[in-house]
């Protein structure tokens, strides 16, 4: 059975826009599943089609495989605000939405939490699009609609013809893995995560993303990246966190409660956001980022040759920030909040990385 959102969808103004590539959403979706809890895992496995052995991975890219038959689902994948042209003017949703409202990946992020928690038919399509969503909500190429999320900005990395999605996509990552010092190779001393890889040879990336971002320069950020703004004041407050999406296990306990009640969504804000599910309130700093330092106002420049992008001033920049690590890390974290929310068991005890 078709979900939902198929219903709603349409196969118009289809774009050819694949957000990290397939290693970039099985980054994300190890993360996630370093950080599910044994009872979501449990619900998880009768899901999950037998092939993925109950982990997430093997499924995070399916929803770009099946695009050229599942082309209503072709829209979902990205979202285009209106009169947004970075790096000149980055607008996300203030001037309105391209395209039907419910045909973008925000509302896709929605729409698929929506079908697991209430138990609709199709539960596995709507998880394996759910894992992916979330992959594509934190590529900030697939927030913007300029020359269709940067595959028509032709540019140069490594000294190679490519454009400026590819380079987001997959390049940042291939050279951050020629990278990665030595002593990732081995194990970390910790079960949790060791028991989510796969043997990849992505394996030693997620070990430091793991090791020196989630406990370390990232440990501050944690809480603000699974919370939701309230509707009187997106910039600071954040709602009472529900516990069962709110806490992560990160050397703390895991307490969860029945969380019955439908996503509704409150007064003032996005139609796509509630206290605990909120991927516009997500995804808009992120989006800030294509003004910041993802389009290059050299772009803007008419030239008959293509702009260098791996430089100390581009690439660089970006490897000094972590920005790829951390966007990866926020996009694993958030999928496991969102995971653990729906499919946690009432009373769910402590977790811990060792």
């Amino acid at each position: 059975m078709k979900l939902l959102i198929s219903l709603l969808a349409t196969a118009a103004s289809i774009q050819t826009v694949v957000a990290w590539g397939a290693v970039g959403h099985e980054i994300v979706a190890t993360i996630a599943q370093i950080h599910l809890h044994p009872s979501t895992v449990e619900q998880l496995c009768d899901i999950l089609p037998s092939y993925a052995d109950c982990h997430l991975a093997p499924v995070a890219a399916w929803a770009d495989k099946v695009r050229m038959h599942m082309r209503w689902s072709s829209t979902l994948h990205y979202v285009n605000g209106l009169g947004d042209h970075p790096s000149q003017h980055c607008v996300f949703g203030e001037e309105g939405w391209a395209g039907a409202p419910e045909h973008n990946v925000l509302s896709a992020v929605r729409n698929t939490t929506m079908w697991l928690e209430k138990g609709y038919p199709g539960a596995e399509e709507a998880l394996k699009f759910l894992i992916h969503f979330m992959g594509d909500l934190h590529q900030p190429l697939h927030l913007t609609g300029r020359d269709k999320g940067g595959n028509g900005a032709k540019v140069k990395f490594d000294g190679r013809i490519t454009n400026l999605h590819s380079v987001w996509d997959s390049r940042l990552i291939s050279k951050t893995l020629r990278t990665i010092p030595r002593n990732y190779t081995l194990p970390l001393p910790s079960r949790r995560i060791e028991d989510a890889l796969l043997g990849t040879i992505y394996d030693p990336y997620i070990r430091q993303i793991m090791f020196e971002g989630v406990l370390g320069r990232f440990a501050p950020m944690i809480e603000e990246w699974t919370s939701c703004p309230t509707p009187d004041d997106s910039n600071s407050r954040l709602y009472p966190p529900t516990e069962k999406f709110h806490q992560l296990p990160l050397r703390a306990s895991f307490q969860s409660e029945n969380a019955a009640s439908g996503l509704t969504p409150p007064p003032g804000l996005p139609p796509t956001d509630d206290g605990a599910v909120c991927p516009y309130s997500w995804a808009a700093p992120m989006h800030a980022l294509n003004c910041d330092i993802i389009w290059p106002p050299a772009l803007d420049e008419l030239t008959n040759t293509y702009l260098e992008l791996d430089t100390p001033e581009y690439a660089g920049r970006i490897k000094d920030d972590w920005l790829v690590e951390q966007l990866l890390a926020m996009g694993g974290i958030r999928l496991a909040a969102t995971l653990n929310y729906l499919f946690a068991a009432d009373g769910a005890g402590p977790l811990y990385y060792v």
